[in-house]
């Protein structure tokens, strides 16, 4: 699918990354990789984002349990703790707002895993009619 002119100029790198990683088009190393090699502020531009994303594709509270085990997270690991503990709107939040970097880390791999979730069930209910979004129609990342 072509994106229109509109679309282009809306459509980040970011988006079209974590979208991929969302989706399993892009392996979550390389995620990792791309994430970290960002400074401090653009991390945290980057989790605010996935958290728009997710609270977009409409993330509910029962997402946690499964997204603590996509992203291969421990139970008592900090986000995981937070994404159990609340309405997942503020929870989000706050897991978007850790500042540690090995927390970053985790955070970012549970709001890819939060986001995989509830797009996974965004297109089944209401895209399934084939009306699709453009990152939808994403080809599979180059994984050299």
């Amino acid at each position: 699918m072509r994106l229109t002119g509109l679309q282009e100029l809306i459509t980040t790198e970011r988006d079209t990354i974590l979208n991929e990683l969302a989706q399993g088009l892009r392996p979550m190393s390389q995620g990792v990789e791309w994430f970290d090699a960002h400074d401090p502020d653009e991390q945290a531009e980057t989790l605010l984002f996935l958290r728009h994303h997710c609270v977009q594709a409409r993330a509910v509270s029962a997402d946690g349990p499964e997204g603590i085990r996509r992203a291969g997270l421990r139970p008592t690991h900090t986000p995981a703790v937070l994404i159990t503990r609340g309405p997942i709107d503020m929870q989000l939040g706050k897991i978007a707002d850790l500042t540690p970097v090995d927390e970053r880390r985790k955070a970012f791999r549970l709001l890819v895993a939060v986001l995989s979730i509830a797009d996974e069930r965004r297109r089944e209910r209401f895209c399934s009619g084939g009306y699709g979004h453009w990152w939808h129609h994403l080809p599979v990342a180059d994984r050299g």
